[in-house]
């Protein structure tokens, strides 16, 4: 995770608070959808404490892992402070009362049964401040008839048919690889709670908000679903292809290297044309979107014989000149050097305590006078917890004691 090229990430010497500055929120949640919605609010400002068990999150387990720190767990957790509580313990969950009583929002994905035993439900919670916003990410939905049970990411693309859309048409349904699931999912609870928090500031009232992945990606068929409930389409399998114009495919050039290329409308596929030094638009095959989604077959070949006559970079520039729709298949190490990624602040170098110069992810929302940053890296289990203990206003003689009984420190 460290950068081998100094170029390849941005420092940020200078730490915008952001506009959630103020606001605490409590991420007592694991894996991706829960923690990375209190990262995101991290990135605006908010102070995060990660509450942890002794075993920490279970991201901490997975993945590419270099002097005992994983992959997936460096990815997701910027801009958070760590604290261990067993909850599981009467003297952890008097700790657990203080700090929820200075939170403003509480995120967590612990199922039913486990959320009541831990005293972490929305009313327990809620007893401890009164206006807490409080956030219950689940697979399925808090109640009605999947509620309780476990899922993932895959999961809820099998139960809102995005495997059944996804992979070859001859071939077999196949997973979307990256969790965009869980990511969409974390951008709907961000959204639930900057709406609540705003809300509170009328009423003084903190409300429950509960997301679902399965929510989260069937709001994301929509225009699928729009087909469907007009006159019964259903969207065929189709790869690279789009069901609704042509060409969208991915073409081999004459390095071996791949481009994407695309064309939604009329304007796109004349742009493309005049790239590629053809009449495409005279044919009468190709002439309209409706003739060229026809004999889609046909113009694939046509296009992928003409891409072959042109190195990757040089067909690009020529595309991009021409103000065509196309895009390198680029490599991960491709995207983390890329010169747009970089320009957006996409990548950015923080100082781990165990691993030293880290690369993350960068804050994807751009305010422009109260922007958010990267300032906290993600953080060792149980890094900050005396720190957050004294904040609490225990003495360091209690605190040594809640050391053997509640927490690690």
């Amino acid at each position: 995770m460290t950068s081998d090229n100094p170029q390849s990430a941005i420092r940020n010497p200078q730490a915008h608070p952001g506009p959630l500055e103020g606001i605490r929120v409590l991420d007592v949640a694991t894996m991706l959808a829960g923690p990375y919605a209190a990262t995101l609010l991290g990135d605006l400002g908010a102070d995060v404490i990660k509450v942890e068990s002794p075993y920490g999150d279970d991201c901490r387990h997975l993945g590419p892992e270099r002097n005992g720190e994983r992959g997936p767990f460096i990815g997701l957790n910027r801009n958070k402070r760590s604290v261990v509580l067993d909850l599981e313990r009467p003297a952890a969950r008097e700790v657990f009362a203080r700090l929820a009583a200075s939170a403003d929002v509480l995120i967590t994905n612990i199922r039913g049964a486990v959320l009541s035993r831990l005293g972490l439900n929305y009313e327990e919670v809620r007893a401890h401040r009164h206006d807490v916003i409080w956030v219950g990410v689940t697979a399925f939905g808090a109640d009605g008839p999947y509620a309780g049970r476990p899922g993932i990411d895959f999961l809820a693309q099998g139960f809102a048919g995005l495997l059944a859309l996804t992979g070859e048409p001859d071939g077999p349904p196949v997973r979307v690889t990256v969790p965009l699931v869980d990511v969409m999912t974390s951008l709907l609870v961000v959204s639930g709670v900057l709406a609540a928090l705003h809300e509170r500031t009328r009423s003084g009232e903190g409300q429950r908000i509960d997301v679902s992945l399965l929510d989260a990606l069937v709001h994301a068929q929509c225009t699928g679903l729009g087909g469907y409930f007009l006159n019964g389409w259903v969207s065929p399998r189709a790869g690279n292809r789009s069901p609704y114009f042509a060409p969208s495919g991915i073409y081999t050039c004459a390095d071996g290297k791949r481009v994407c290329i695309t064309c939604p409308s009329q304007k796109f596929f004349r742009n493309l044309c005049g790239a590629l030094d053809v009449d495409w638009v005279a044919d009468p095959r190709f002439h309209t979107i409706e003739q060229r989604l026809q004999h889609e077959d046909a113009l694939d070949r046509e296009i992928a014989e003409r891409c072959k006559a042109f190195p990757r970079d040089e067909l690009l520039a020529r595309l991009v000149a021409a103000d065509a729709m196309a895009a390198p298949v680029n490599e991960l190490e491709d995207v983390v050097q890329d010169p747009q990624v970089r320009h957006n602040g996409m990548i950015v170098t923080t100082e781990h305590p165990t691993l030293g110069a880290v690369n993350v992810t960068g804050v994807p929302i751009h305010l422009q006078r109260t922007p958010g940053s990267v300032r906290r890296s993600p953080p060792l289990l149980g890094q900050h917890t005396e720190e957050i203990l004294t904040e609490l206003g225990y003495q360091p003689g209690e605190i040594a004691r809640l050391r053997g009984e509640a927490v690690n420190a």
